[in-house]
Parts: structure tokens; C-alpha cells; sequence
């Protein structure tokens, strides 16, 4: 009885396993395009001052969620 119940389940695992498998590629043994690099940036890098400005206010705000930690405890 065991084994018939088994035997039931082993087929449906084995339809789920092959729906879950991704296709293979059309032409076998292509490669990747590795080489293709997305293109370049429009927007301009954070300036030094406004990325310091911005990392002192995140510091501020971590220093702030400390203190409100602390006095939960």
C-alpha cells in the first residue's frame, strides 16, 4: 500500500521538476555576450559636497535611531 502511494507522488514530483527547468538555448554551445557593456551614464556623479552632506545626514539619523533603541530597552 505504501509503495502505490509512493508510486503516486513520484510522478506528479516529476512533472513539477520539469515545468520548473528553464529552456535550453536555440543554438547550442553560444556564448554570452560578456563583452556588450551597457551604455554610458547620462546623469552626472554626486558632487563631493553633496555626497558628504548626504552621508553626515544618514549618520545623524542612524546616531538618532540608536538613542531612540537604547531608550526602548
Amino acid at each position: 500500500m505504501a509503495a502505490f502511494a509512493l508510486g503516486g507522488c513520484s510522478s506528479q514530483l516529476a512533472d513539477m521538476s520539469a515545468a520548473d527547468t528553464t529552456a535550453h538555448p536555440k543554438e547550442p554551445g553560444a556564448y554570452l555576450p560578456v563583452h556588450d557593456l551597457p551604455p554610458d551614464r547620462d546623469q552626472a556623479v554626486i558632487p563631493p559636497d553633496q555626497r558628504a552632506k548626504i552621508e553626515a545626514e544618514l549618520a545623524a539619523a542612524r546616531d538618532r535611531q540608536a538613542v531612540a533603541a537604547k531608550d526602548a530597552k
